[in-house]
């Protein structure tokens, strides 16, 4: 209850863009499994929302127009990439999506005004994940010399799409109250 059933949707799409190379290159069994795991959850999430628990899915709230990220991130895609290959436009196409792919589910809370405490550990940990990469980047960036542009700049608008949560976060459920929209 409480959970966009769109952002799961394009959480899935995420996954699947990102990891088409399972079907062209095989980098470990870890890796391997790692990105199978990934695309399995984020499907068995949208059939969990959809079609198991679908009496408790809220369609009437989560009501934002996904194709106004879809369309232009697809276009974003084409246009600024490291490659103009179909694997490499795809895998940039995962990396925008995600970036904005929260939007539903933020949405969603600031139409509904409040969200279950349960909601909103899951979204801080999710955002959470999301501003670690920073860490990462920079460990690449000082031992491996490796900087990517989208990436990052994908990231960083994704970590800014989420302080304003993170705000809310901290100066109210961690307090313990409930997380409610200022009026």
């Amino acid at each position: 209850m409480g959970i966009s059933g769109k952002s799961q949707l394009l959480f899935a799409l995420v996954f699947t863009t990102r990891y088409l190379d399972l079907l062209t290159s095989f980098i470990s069994l870890y890796n391997t499994s790692m990105k199978v795991i990934y695309i399995s959850c984020s499907y068995a999430t949208v059939y969990l929302i959809y079609m198991k628990f679908k009496a408790t899915y809220d369609g009437n709230h989560d009501t934002f127009r996904v194709e106004f990220l879809v369309v232009p991130v697809g276009g974003l895609s084409f246009l600024v990439n490291h490659d103009f290959s179909p694997l490499e436009i795809l895998w940039t196409f995962s990396i925008y999506l995600e970036s904005v792919a929260i939007l539903p589910q933020l949405f969603m809370i600031s139409k509904t005004g409040e969200a279950e405490t349960i909601t909103t550990h899951y979204l801080f940990f999710l955002g959470l994940y999301r501003a670690l990469y920073l860490f990462n980047w920079i460990w690449r960036y000082t031992f491996e010399g490796f900087f990517d542009l989208i990436a990052i700049v994908a990231g960083v608008v994704q970590t800014i799409l989420y302080c304003d949560f993170f705000y809310l976060y901290v100066t109210k459920v961690l307090k313990g109250k409930k997380l409610s929209l200022p009026a």
